[in-house]
């Protein structure tokens, strides 16, 4: 931990030694300036650490030196896997602590996060199981991937990636216009060992959409890598008498478009073969739809009290 020359941790990081900031529309991580001076190293990257080691039953143990890369190196190292998430800048100020849940199945969501986040074990495909955040907009989803990357990436250097579908999709098909194949986009996706997939389910389901999701969940499914996700579409394995039939030709409203779209299921959304993979892949957290939209909430208390009166702060 940094601290200033009283004892106090550096009133910029809080100790951490790193600033998360937005630039532009990515989340940007920089070594803070408490800590671009190394007084461990003195700015060589590297120190001296002595050993013991067996070579021989003869010998028995002896003592030897090694350098090893110093704590300010594997920090920059660090900040520049993080610099690689794609985070979106918006979300440079997530954090665990920051999280404010409204109900019990939020905490859980915070929960299931944090567990995995502080009990990953690098490296260790077997026991690091994924988990999939389903709920309204505005419930904080986002805000809970980014906490867990930020603190994969920057306390444990686990290389990670976030990606919003539908962008990828849009990435790939600007792709084919550079003569690029989907593969070449998908590959470094496919792995990292942490990757993030934000919006699952959104998009037009066209065959190519299709396509692209199921090679990339294929790819990770059979290679054994952790996936995370958060999706709009409900987990529930069943909603009865939600879906209703309309007749041919019928064109919906806005309002009943968007009553369909909350009814439908994320399995209906990617397909039975794709949604057996997250079964398996992954720890289901489902969020009410009642829970209410957090920007929504912040915007409603910020608003100013309207004109010719106050608030009634009763209400």
């Amino acid at each position: 931990m940094a601290a200033k020359a009283n004892g106090e941790a550096c009133g910029l990081c809080g100790g951490r030694t790193y600033l998360i900031e937005r630039r532009g529309e990515l989340a940007s991580a920089r070594v803070c300036t408490c800590s671009v001076d190394c007084p461990v190293c003195g700015g060589r990257g590297h120190i001296l650490v002595q050993k013991e080691g067996t070579f021989s039953a003869k010998m028995g143990a002896r003592t030897y030196d090694v350098l090893e890369p110093c704590v300010c190196t594997l920090r920059r190292t660090r900040v520049a896997l993080y610099n690689d998430v794609q985070m979106p800048g918006v979300m440079a100020h997530a954090s665990f602590d920051n999280y404010r849940p409204f109900n019990e199945a939020q905490d859980r969501g915070r929960g299931v996060a944090m567990h995995f986040a502080h009990q990953y074990v690098k490296g260790d495909t077997a026991k690091n199981k994924g988990f999939v955040l389903s709920g309204p907009v505005g419930t904080g989803k986002t805000h809970l991937l980014a906490a867990t990357l930020g603190h994969l990436v920057l306390e444990m250097g686990v290389k990670s990636r976030y990606v919003e579908i539908s962008l990828l999709y849009a990435t790939i098909r600007r792709g084919f216009q550079d003569g690029k194949s989907g593969g070449e986009i998908i590959g470094p996706l496919s792995e990292v060992e942490v990757l993030a997939i934000d919006e699952l389910g959104k998009g037009r389901g066209s065959p190519f959409e299709m396509e692209t999701l199921d090679e990339l969940i294929a790819r990770r499914y059979n290679a054994g890598r952790t996936t995370l996700f958060a999706t709009n579409y409900s987990l529930e394995p069943e909603r009865k008498g939600a879906r209703s039939s309309a007749p041919s030709g019928y064109r919906a409203t806005d309002d009943a478009r968007s009553a369909m779209k909350d009814a439908e299921l994320l399995r209906e959304r990617v397909g039975e073969r794709i949604y057996s993979r997250l079964c398996e892949m992954c720890t289901f957290v489902e969020l009410p739809r009642d829970t209410p939209d957090r920007r929504r909430t912040r915007q409603e208390m910020d608003a100013p009290p309207p004109l010719g009166g106050m608030r009634n702060p009763g209400r």
